[in-house]
């Protein structure tokens, strides 16, 4: 299901958007991939771990 998400950035900036998965709050690293294809393997990649991931296609699926 896809929720409203907040991305709040350690210099003070906010972004509104949508998470999918798990829900509650987290704290982690924001990292992005521009790749257009592979994001299932992106998303379960455990060297990911403890990173917000952003993926920079604007059309997933």
């Amino acid at each position: 299901m896809v929720e409203k998400a907040i991305l709040l950035l350690e210099d003070g900036r906010i972004f509104i958007g949508k998470s999918f998965g798990a829900e509650g709050e987290t704290v982690g690293e924001v990292c992005f991939n521009t790749g257009m294809t592979g994001y299932q393997e992106i998303l379960t990649d455990p060297s990911y771990c403890r990173q917000i991931v952003t993926m920079t296609t604007p059309h997933i699926g």
